[in-house]
């Protein structure tokens, strides 16, 4: 190897390292053990990767005042993971220098202070089959603060012959999750082996079931059973479909919307179904939802501004609500945030992986003010780019929930669109 090529490979591996060197950064933060209010000594915290499975991309433990530093070799969206007593909590990796600080909980099997706001169930017609998304809003107010987890953390009654088609969970302030329901004794009963953390101001941990149930006689009862005590139970059909109160229940019919019923039982306690029977045919109307949800709820978080007191007498947990049923429905704060869905999964995604926040500004990874803070003022290279995909993933959810589409045709149209938004990905960045 003559001179000139020897300088010529010294200069590259030079030009090659300065640019390594420039894309790593190094992410610190501390850990806080929020039920202690003491420093987590020895969790462990992972720099994970989003677009590649969650895999891990470097680790680290806090040190004996909760402090931890990770490498982050590249550019991009990536997220910080930290363990406390084996249940994880994440944050939006900071950009810009930012401290990537983590609040954490000890972890008990049962916590007290946990309980449902709302067991809401979306019923529609379609194919022959009654197609139902049930959500429950599950608060924890644990005092001092505590996360719920176990094999078991929250347990649900679903009809003995219903088909689960997707589970999903999401942490107050997080991001939806897929998850699978683990069958929990008798038939119909299940667990979520999900944590639940506590309160995040207004933001609780949500839970999503859909299934189908057969309908070929074009009627079907249902005996709803909550396994804590739920302030409301709502139900949500189309008014070309008729809803009858069994024996013993009492529905109060909430007029919110000309095109959908809202009936809402409260002070569900276990052990005690509340019987309702749906006939006939019909759809949620989506054009509607899908404006209405992104301006009351932001995209997926529950809106503060009129969430309720739960510290005001007979708002407690298994306690009444107490309304007459001329006052505004219990249901309507985050009503257009049902109906959306949690299908919006890919759209709170791609605000999060294209956001680009300004010099100094902390990433928050919050759903909704994520969501909102892209869509409103995104970068110009990846607004149009967005909003499209935003429509298409709205037309594309709306065609699965009134069965235009087979699952196997969404599945598909997704991962199309997820692919896309990698590629988008990979020009910003």
């Amino acid at each position: 190897m003559n001179s000139s090529q020897m300088i010529f490979r010294n200069i590259a591996a030079c030009v090659l390292l300065t640019g390594a060197l420039a894309q790593a950064a190094t992410l610190t933060g501390t850990v806080t053990d929020r039920t202690t209010g003491k420093p987590a000594a020895g969790d462990t915290v992972v720099l994970v990767d989003p677009q590649a499975g969650m895999s891990e991309v470097s680790s680290t433990t806090t040190d004996a005042r909760g402090h931890y530093s990770l490498n982050k070799p590249s550019p991009g969206p990536a997220l910080v993971r930290a363990t406390h007593q084996g249940a994880p909590y994440f944050i939006a990796a900071p950009e810009g220098g930012a401290s990537g600080d983590i609040a954490v909980f000890d972890v008990a099997a049962k916590v007290s202070g946990v309980f449902i706001e709302a067991d809401v169930l979306e019923i529609e017609s379609a194919n022959g089959q009654l197609r139902v998304v049930e959500r429950y809003f599950v608060h924890n107010t644990s005092t001092p603060p505590t996360t719920q987890w176990s094999a078991r953390s929250f347990e649900v009654i679903l009809p003995a012959d219903a088909v689960v088609e997707g589970v999903e969970a999401q942490r107050p302030g997080g991001l939806p999750t897929s998850l699978k329901l683990d069958p929990a004794g008798a038939k119909g009963h299940f667990a979520f082996n999900f944590p639940i953390q506590p309160d995040d101001g207004e933001k609780s941990t949500l839970f999503e079931i859909s299934y189908e149930v057969p309908y070929s006689s074009g009627k079907y009862t249902f005996k709803p059973q909550v396994m804590l005590p739920a302030q409301s139970v709502g139900v949500l059909v189309p008014k070309s479909m008729t809803f009858t109160a069994g024996a013993g229940s009492v529905f109060q019919s909430v007029p919110e919307d000309p095109a959908i019923q809202t009936l809402v039982a409260r002070n569900a306690l276990p052990g005690k179904p509340l019987e309702f029977t749906v006939s006939g045919t019909g759809s949620i109307p989506r054009e509607q939802q899908n404006a209405q949800g992104g301006q009351n709820a932001g995209m997926g978080g529950q809106d503060s501004s009129q969430s309720q007191d739960t510290s005001t007498p007979g708002t407690q947990p298994g306690g009444g609500i107490g309304s007459p049923i001329a006052t505004p429905d219990p249901l309507s704060k985050y009503k257009w945030w049902i109906l959306g869905g949690f299908g919006l999964l890919f759209v709170a995604a791609a605000a999060f992986l294209l956001r680009k926040p300004a010099p100094g500004v902390t990433p928050v990874a919050s759903t909704g003010t994520v969501a909102a803070q892209a869509f409103a003022a995104p970068a110009t290279g990846s607004a149009a780019l967005l909003n499209a995909l935003k429509e298409e993933l709205f037309a594309v959810e709306s065609d699965r929930i009134s069965g235009k589409i087979s699952q196997t045709e969404y599945a598909e149209l997704k991962g199309a669109l997820e692919t896309v938004l990698r590629r988008a990905l990979k020009r910003s960045t």
